[in-house]
C-alpha cells in the first residue's frame, strides 16, 4: 500500500482557490462534514481534507477518468459555491458544473437577436481589439520584436478591424494577426533540466510552430509547449467560459465556444444587457 501525504488545505489549494486532482484511483467523498480527496500516481499519493469554513475552494479540477466522486461530494461543492470541472488527460472537457444565475428572459432574447441587429459584430470587434492589443504588448515588451508588434498594431488601428463589416472578416483579421504573433514565438528556447537535456529531442528545445505537422492545425501538438497551450485552450479555457456563461445567466449554447475567454463572457453579458428590449 503506497503511503499518502496529507496536505493542509491551504497548501493543497493555494491562493488561486483551485484544487487539482490527477493520476489514478482518484477519490472524492465527504467524511464527517469535510470534503476528502485522494489522488496521485504510483507511490506519490496525496490527500487533502477541506472544511466548510475558511476552505478557500473555488474550483475542483479533476484530470483523468480513473476513480470516483460521490453525489454527496458534488452537493458539498455546490453548497459552498465552488465549481467542479472534469477533464480527460488530453484536455477534453467531460463535465462542468458550478453556480448558476437566475434566468433573465430579456438577456436571453437579446442574445438571440444579437447576430441580426449588429450587436454581435460590435462585441466581436471589441473582443478582438483587446486580444490584439495584448498580443502586441507581449511581442513588444517580452519578446523584444518591434517589427512584429507594429504589424499586429496595424491590424488593430489601420481601419482594418474597425471597418470590418462582418464577423467572418473579423475572424480573418484575427487569424492574420495570430500568424504574425505565433511566428514571433517560434525561436523562443525552452529550458530543460541539465540532467534531461541530452535526452530531449531537438524540436522540443524551441517553441516551434503553432501548426502541428501531424494535423496541419494547432491540434495534436508535436512538442510540449504547444501541447500545454492546447490543454489550456481546449480544456481549462472552455471550462471557465462555460462557468462564466452560467454564472452570468447567459444561454451557454449561444455564448460559449472553445475560443471564448471568461472576460469576453462578461463583456457579452454587459453588452447584451444594454441592448436588451425593455
Amino acid at each position: 500500500m503506497a503511503a499518502s501525504h496529507t496536505l493542509p488545505h491551504s497548501r493543497a489549494i493555494g491562493k488561486s482557490g483551485v484544487l487539482t486532482l490527477y493520476g489514478f484511483g482518484i477519490r472524492v467523498r465527504v467524511d464527517r462534514g469535510h470534503l476528502f480527496a485522494e489522488w496521485g500516481v504510483g507511490l506519490r499519493r496525496y490527500q487533502a481534507r477541506l472544511p466548510r469554513v475558511n476552505r478557500g475552494l473555488k474550483r475542483l479540477v479533476l484530470i483523468g477518468s480513473d476513480g470516483y466522486i460521490t453525489l454527496e461530494a458534488l452537493r458539498w461543492i455546490s453548497d459552498v459555491g465552488a465549481a467542479f470541472v472534469m477533464l480527460d488527460r488530453r484536455g477534453k472537457v467531460l463535465t462542468v458544473t458550478g453556480p448558476v444565475a437566475s434566468s433573465d428572459a430579456k438577456l436571453r432574447r437579446a442574445q438571440a437577436l444579437a447576430l441580426g441587429n449588429g450587436t454581435a459584430l460590435k462585441i466581436s470587434k471589441e473582443l478582438i481589439t483587446q486580444k490584439l492589443a495584448g498580443q502586441e504588448q507581449i511581442v513588444r515588451d517580452m519578446l523584444r520584436n518591434s517589427v512584429t508588434a507594429d504589424a499586429i498594431a496595424r491590424f488593430n488601428f489601420n481601419d482594418e478591424l474597425p471597418s470590418a463589416e462582418s464577423i467572418e472578416v473579423v475572424r480573418l483579421i484575427e487569424s492574420q494577426a495570430a500568424r504574425c504573433y505565433w511566428q514571433s514565438w517560434s525561436s523562443v528556447p525552452i529550458r530543460w533540466p541539465r540532467a534531461d537535456e541530452r535526452r530531449v529531442p531537438e524540436h522540443w528545445k524551441h517553441f516551434g510552430s503553432r501548426i502541428s505537422p501531424l494535423t496541419h492545425s494547432p491540434r495534436v501538438a508535436a512538442n510540449p509547449p504547444n501541447a500545454l497551450l492546447n490543454f489550456l485552450y481546449n480544456g481549462i479555457l472552455e471550462s471557465e467560459a462555460r462557468l462564466s456563461a452560467a454564472a452570468m445567466g447567459l444561454d451557454r449554447a449561444l455564448a460559449c465556444s472553445t475560443r471564448t475567454r471568461p472576460t469576453g463572457i462578461r463583456l457579452l453579458a454587459t453588452s447584451w444587457k444594454s441592448a436588451a428590449p425593455r
